[in-house]
């Protein structure tokens, strides 16, 4: 009887730890708006509390040179060799409640630029990336791919 009290124990810690572990609904992989490119988001590497994206497709993945396509907007000229596939895309972000976070950074590999940014799960399941500068935010609706 001990013995099955004790595996009924540890069913129901490693059940309850589970739910402790819960992802976030925005953690996952999302197609950006422009249907050009997935980013998958998860914990930042080394700060699990923030959550992080790096592109992990592109539909097209090499530049008119056939090779990978390189991060060649970015300011910084020792960055612009990096290939996009791998970039980390946004970071930062911390918990503004389920499936709400705040207070991150977004990249634009097109123009290079960093923005300010909050993400959100809206209703439908869609995620919607909130980019500001200054006062002036745009929205862009992703959608969950896995």
């Amino acid at each position: 009887m001990g013995l099955r009290i004790a595996a009924t124990a540890a069913v129901l810690l490693s059940l309850a730890g589970g739910a402790a572990l819960a992802a976030d609904p925005a953690e996952g992989v999302w197609l950006v708006q422009d249907k050009d490119a997935k980013v998958k988001i998860g914990p930042c590497p080394g700060r699990a509390a923030q959550l992080c994206g790096e592109i992990v497709w592109l539909r097209t993945p090499l530049g008119d040179d056939g090779q990978p396509k390189r991060d060649r907007h970015n300011p910084d000229a020792g960055q612009r060799s990096r290939p996009l596939v791998g970039l980390t895309m946004i970071r930062d972000f911390r918990p503004a409640g389920p499936g709400r976070w705040d207070g991150g950074k977004i990249y634009d590999p097109k123009s290079g630029k960093t923005y300010a940014s909050k993400l959100r799960v809206a209703a439908d399941g869609a995620l919607k990336v909130d980019g500001c500068v200054l006062v002036i935010c745009k929205t862009q609706t992703w959608t969950r791919t896995e």
